[in-house]
């Protein structure tokens, strides 16, 4: 007997319809499954085997022939394990009706007959329901992820047994009941700037950057605290939008990296991979393409420790992503491309032993060490960067002093202040921040007056600023401005964006 059943794929972030059709008949007993498998599709014979079996049911002494369609795609992954015994199940006759058509199935099989969660949940109904799917069998560790999918009838399974009852009208299933976005604050954050002792200027040159989704390195002594005022910045950062959530849930998702007791991702990512990291673990892919750092970090920030201990290589490859917000992954089963709309927040030494131009201490390394440690970084990526500070060592009466600093709260609402203004400036563009305006939108909304256009000359002949330099230049002043409550950027906004430029140390 001949059976179908349909199913999705992903190939990056979207889904594809799978039909898996089985056909049962005469014959030496066999069992194969054609249509361009992977191992773990390949190894899906012997846990529906095991399944089927341990769940009461008997398993066809039959030829039995799957095909996976369109059979011109790689299959991937276990998903297709539960399609695959329900069909055998409705080949065989033992599931009755024909109630099985009316679904799209997805789930892992254990031996036990138990149906296990599945990465990708939410980008594969997603794509299912824009060509036209509104029903859908998934695994019940998945339900939460799948609960916040409107339009659709989601039932959840624990076993295949329950499966059969259902599909065969003998258990009276209830749809997923569907989950309301609500914003809630993270409970990940642990640093406060009320912490942060001192620091004025690299505290202030954070709430710029954060305010416009700018991108920011922080050059400083061993010990001054880079490193804990980056870890500072998600306490600051606006709350997710229910798109921007649903965007890194399903990267999450695809990336086996949900939280599925949530089922969507309601904080915003702090990425923090060790310099280690390989080319492969940053910008993704891998056998199956799998997303990276840079994708995992897609509304949120990626911080990057020591970034000259990073392979130069590797830095190369964020220049793409930081100038067009996305990252394509080339592989030879296809080219697939993930977001990577990250803030890019980076800290490094003034030199390999960290001295250099410290304050009473004293500098081990020779001129050429440190030319060529300052020139592990290229001259294009760092022209990527908006902001380039200094972070001094904290003096001892700070360290000491007793007076409390301002908490990230205070400073997060002059952060949400800042957004709402870009948010109604850019409304209906698909732009939310400063640092993706687009050249059409820095000439509308960066006009410069005489004295500012005139400081702007000044600055761009004696630092030999590059065009893009020029254009986030702007962009900062734009933030600054509107922290300040400006309509109009002012020459004292100009003056402060150039102020964070660092242009000396770098050679900018």
């Amino acid at each position: 007997m001949f059976s179908k059943i349909s199913c999705f794929g992903l190939l990056g972030l979207n889904g594809f319809k799978i039909d898996v059709e089985v056909d049962t008949g005469l014959g030496l007993p066999s069992y194969d499954i054609v249509g361009l498998p992977d191992t773990a599709v390949k190894e899906s014979k012997e846990r529906v085997r095991s399944a089927i079996k341990n769940s009461g049911y008997k398993f066809p002494s039959n030829k039995i022939t799957i095909n996976l369609a369109p059979a011109n795609v790689k299959k991937a992954g276990a998903n297709f394990d539960l399609p695959i015994a329900v069909a055998i199940l409705a080949s065989n006759g033992i599931i009755e009706s024909n109630k099985h058509n009316n679904f799209i199935i997805i789930g892992e099989l254990g031996l036990d007959g138990g149906v296990r969660s599945v990465m990708g949940i939410l980008p594969a109904l997603i794509s299912a329901r824009k060509l036209g799917y509104t029903n859908f069998i998934v695994p019940k560790q998945n339900e939460k992820e799948a609960s916040y999918i409107d339009g659709v009838n989601v039932y959840a399974v624990s076993n295949l047994s329950e499966t059969v009852a259902f599909l065969n009208n003998n258990l009276n299933l209830l749809p997923v009941e569907k989950a309301i976005w609500k914003g809630e604050k993270s409970d990940k954050i642990t640093e406060d700037f009320c912490r942060v002792k001192g620091q004025a200027l690299a505290k202030r040159a954070i709430e710029i950057a954060v305010s416009g989704g700018h991108n920011i390195i922080m050059v400083g002594a061993p010990g001054a605290g880079k490193t804990m005022i980056a870890k500072c910045i998600p306490s600051i950062m606006p709350n997710l939008t229910f798109d921007e959530a649903l965007e890194i849930t399903k990267v999450h998702s695809i990336a086996g990296e949900l939280d599925l007791s949530r089922g969507v991702v309601s904080s915003r990512p702090f990425r923090s991979p060790h310099h280690t990291a390989s080319t492969v673990a940053l910008t993704g892919g891998g056998k199956d393409a799998k997303p990276g750092e840079v994708s995992l970090a897609s509304n949120g920030v990626l911080f990057l420790d020591e970034l000259p201990e990073y392979s130069r290589s590797t830095l190369e490859t964020l220049r793409q992503p930081l100038e067009d917000g996305v990252i394509t992954v080339s592989r030879a089963s296809g080219t697939f491309e993930y977001p990577a709309n990250f803030m890019l927040v980076a800290s490094m030494n003034p030199c390999p032993c960290g001295n250099y131009g410290v304050s009473g201490a004293v500098c081990t390394c020779s001129p050429n060490a440190i030319q060529n440690y300052l020139k592990r970084l290229s001259g294009p990526l760092l022209d990527r960067i908006d902001l380039k500070i200094d972070v001094e060592r904290v003096a001892f009466l700070d360290i000491t002093s007793k007076q409390l600093e301002e908490p990230s709260s205070e400073i997060k609402k002059r952060v949400d202040k800042a957004r709402q203004i870009q948010n109604e400036r850019f409304k209906g563009t698909g732009v939310h921040t400063n640092a993706k305006m687009t050249s059409k939108m820095i000439n509308e909304f960066c006009k410069l007056d005489s004295q500012s256009e005139k400081l702007m000359e000044l600055a761009f002949e004696k630092y030999h600023i590059s065009a893009r330099g020029y254009t986030r230049l702007l962009k900062v002043a734009r933030t600054i401005a509107d922290l300040d409550g400006s309509e109009n950027i002012q020459s004292n906004h100009i003056a402060e964006a150039l102020a964070y430029r660092n242009i000396d140390k770098f050679q900018m």
